[in-house]
């Protein structure tokens, strides 16, 4: 089974990015019937990110990141989207099949304009390039949260309409990968974790810096002698996530007993943070002054993506009469 997922590199990760997604990812890599193709989505990420400076920079930071959190090069593809310029290719011929009453109907452009952002042609089209990305290396299935199941299936009738005109068998029409259900993770203000919102823990900022961010959880008022609230309160929330479960009726003692300050909890919030990212957050040092090898991985991936992607191009080329056959 063949799986492909993307992530833009429009910001730091964060510990929500991983428990949201990341550790499926890499569990997914560890299955020998899986076929696992991740890539950085740096051509996605210029509808937002105008600095190119800024743009490479994060691009390899997410790459290094996805490798010091446990993505295998051995076992998965990592890529840029961008070291493959047939994605682009692909997604003009979709775009010709691809009807603008699809697009007009995203969720997803509607909610970027609904808050402001000044539409453009890329923000409307992105589901036609997020099409090709996954078409083009015939993925079987796409990882997604239930709040992306739009995008997937706006990529699943783009397929079909692009098979009914040219021939049923060209593109692969993918299925949806539901990922297991897992908790919101809180920001440090009690919305949910998003770099929109500011609010976020991220799991390789410095040590000094991410203590100050645990440490400015918003809490109640609660005497440190009184039992503390569970329900809403951000901080319970975050220590469920990072407690071990065999030792999670000590930890939520803390709340229902009482005798213990939000103070005491929060550090020891940090040092579980800590002691779960430790060697992660090594290797990410490491990487980070090895740029040689992490652009070695991207770019034996990318040559690994194109002996998919060739196979694919060539039929779409020669379906569509362009170039010589």
């Amino acid at each position: 089974m063949r799986i492909l997922s993307g992530v833009q590199p429009t910001g730091k990760l964060h510990i929500g990015n991983y428990f949201g997604a990341i550790r499926q990812f890499v569990a997914l890599q560890r299955d020998p019937a899986n076929e696992c193709y991740y890539f950085v989505a740096d051509m996605h990420a210029i509808t937002t990110i105008k600095d190119g400076r800024e743009l490479r920079e994060n691009s390899f930071m997410v790459a290094a990141d996805f490798i010091a959190l446990g993505l295998d090069p051995a076992r998965s593809v990592l890529y840029r989207q961008s070291d493959v310029p047939e994605v682009a290719e692909l997604a003009w011929m979709l775009s010709t099949v691809t009807p603008m009453g699809l697009l007009q109907r995203g969720h997803s452009y509607k909610d970027k304009v609904a808050k402001g952002i000044t539409p453009n042609h890329g923000l409307f089209a992105y589901p036609v390039l997020m099409a090709a990305d996954i078409l083009i290396v015939r993925a079987d299935r796409v990882p997604v949260g239930k709040d992306q199941k739009q995008h997937l299936e706006m990529t699943r009738d783009i397929a079909v309409a692009f098979n009914q005109i040219y021939g049923d068998e060209l593109l692969r029409v993918p299925e949806e990968l539901i990922l297991p259900e897992v908790a919101v993770v809180p920001g440090v203000d009690g919305q949910k974790m998003s770099k929109s919102y500011g609010n976020t823990l991220e799991i390789f900022a410095p040590e000094a810096e991410l203590k100050k961010r645990v440490m400015s959880i918003v809490t109640d008022s609660t005497p440190v002698a009184d039992p503390k609230p569970t329900r809403g309160n951000t901080l319970y929330a975050l220590l469920k996530v990072f407690t071990p479960a065999g030792q999670w009726a000590g930890s939520k003692k803390l709340f229902t007993e009482g005798g213990t300050g939000y103070g005491e909890m929060k550090k020891k919030l940090l040092g579980l943070i800590l002691d779960t990212f430790r060697e992660a957050r090594t290797r990410r040092e490491q990487l980070e002054q090895d740029h040689s090898y992490v652009e070695g991985v991207l770019r034996d991936g990318s040559e690994r993506a194109r002996e998919v992607i060739s196979k694919v191009m060539t039929d779409c080329r020669r379906v569509c009469g362009l170039g010589w056959v």
